[in-house]
């Protein structure tokens, strides 16, 4: 039976593991950085911060997660958005995704945006599914030794919420 519920400062060490092991497996992680400093501080980022941090859990599991991000009074990210790789397919994103698009509406948000790398094809197709549409490409450099670096290319998405 999957659960989703708010995360607790108890979850801090699955959340940081789910994070960096979902993104390794698509080929899009790119060590830990700036990029990815909410991760190690959840409470204030989105929390604490007209947001949300969702955690989903299946048998008493810890195996997804999700977060919503305020970045102005009408506006908001989706970000985190992982599934452990034993429970991908069951529909685990989705209820996520539908659960923080919900948590927007009622905090007041008019419009949600995200991005996602060219690697998540998955991702892709759950948030076009959900009403989600391109609106522009935007290149991040990818650490792989000292001074040298790969562009990884991301699409973002926005939604408007009704």
């Amino acid at each position: 039976m999957f659960t989703l519920r708010r995360y607790t400062s108890a979850d801090q060490e699955a959340v940081e593991e789910l994070h960096v092991s979902a993104i390794q497996q698509t080929g899009a992680y790119l060590g830990r950085g700036p990029w990815d400093d909410d991760v190690y501080a959840i409470e204030e980022v989105y929390l604490k911060n007209g947001g949300e941090f969702l955690i989903g859990e299946c048998d008493g599991l810890f195996v997804a997660m999700g977060a919503l991000k305020r970045t102005s009074p009408e506006r908001a990210e989706i970000k985190r958005m992982r599934v452990s790789s034993a429970y991908q397919g069951r529909g685990y994103g989705q209820r996520i995704l539908e659960t923080l698009e919900a948590r927007a509406r009622a905090l007041g948000y008019r419009l949600l945006h995200l991005d996602t790398s060219l690697l998540q094809i998955p991702a892709q197709k759950l948030y076009e599914k959900n009403g989600f549409r391109e609106v522009g490409r935007d290149i991040y450099q990818q650490p792989v030794g000292r001074d040298t670096y790969q562009p990884l290319e991301v699409i973002l998405y926005e939604k408007q919420l009704v």
